[in-house]
């Protein structure tokens, strides 16, 4: 569970390495081990954060404060009934719904994976409307389920929908050399190359991969466009890896940062 990550089977051996194979090799030995523990230490740490911040609703003040217009997300609790039991004044309703509220007047959730306690996936908040939205099951075996949310969003005074894609790709390599496949064939049947586009979320991509492989189909990291290192953003209490990104086509970033937690 949540409070005690360590107890899931492989788990030390998965956050090993994570937080290994972002380093350049050679490197200290000692510098490996010292890395090791300090992505167990902070990964649980952040688990038990995380949960504690949705039962004192700090996530959803921390995001009406940013004022976006869309809202990307990653493993979003559609439903979790052994959290609403544990937890005192946890949200009733979805989580995705919990935190559009008022703000964000259209919401899309996509369900990745079922448990017998609830569900969670991805979500796209939106201050505009969302005219059509798909979720495609990209699941590379049944331990690991993950989706593409795809979005159509129509913009006041935009001549074209705004396409926007929230994705969570698999922690290991040939996974996601797979998942990117499928998001570059749904980009190329389903997206107009004039129509803008922008794709967000948890690539899990520890290499810096992807950014040469959307490339070919016209997108471009918006760090990387605005001349800003490409962030490292997890775990939130001590950032090592770049795992988030976030890509466009047929837009132009004016601004680009990473937010502290």
């Amino acid at each position: 569970g949540f409070a005690d990550p360590h107890t899931f089977p492989g788990f030390y051996a998965l956050t090993d390495n994570a937080s290994t194979s972002a380093m350049y090799y050679p490197c200290d030995p000692r510098k490996v081990i010292e890395s090791k523990w300090q992505h167990r230490a902070t990964y649980q740490e952040t688990c038990v954060a995380d949960m504690d911040a949705w039962n004192d609703h700090d996530v959803r003040e921390h995001l009406r404060q940013l004022n976006a217009d869309l809202v990307f997300l990653q493993e979003v609790q559609g439903n979790h009934d052994r959290h609403a039991r544990r937890f005192h004044n946890w949200p009733a309703q979805p989580q995705h719904e919990f935190l559009a509220d008022s703000v964000w007047t259209d919401f899309a959730y996509g369900r990745n994976a079922v448990y017998d306690d609830g569900h969670h996936g991805n979500a796209i908040l939106s201050r505009f409307p969302i005219v059509r939205w798909d979720n495609q099951d990209i699941s590379a075996h049944r331990f690991e389920s993950r989706g593409l949310l795809h979005c159509e969003i129509e913009i006041p005074g935009w001549p074209e929908l705004l396409h926007c894609i929230c994705v969570h790709l698999a922690l290991t390599a040939g996974h996601r050399n797979r998942q990117m496949r499928l998001l570059q064939t749904r980009i190329e049947q389903l997206v107009p190359r004039s129509a803008p586009l922008i794709i967000a979320g948890d690539f899990n991509d520890w290499r810096n991969r992807a950014e040469e492989k959307l490339a070919t189909i016209g997108l471009v990291d918006v760090f990387r466009e605005r001349g800003v290192r490409l962030p490292r953003t997890f775990p939130g209490r001590l950032p090592m890896l770049r795992l988030d990104r976030i890509y466009a086509r047929g837009l132009v970033a004016t601004d680009a940062e990473c937010l502290g937690s």
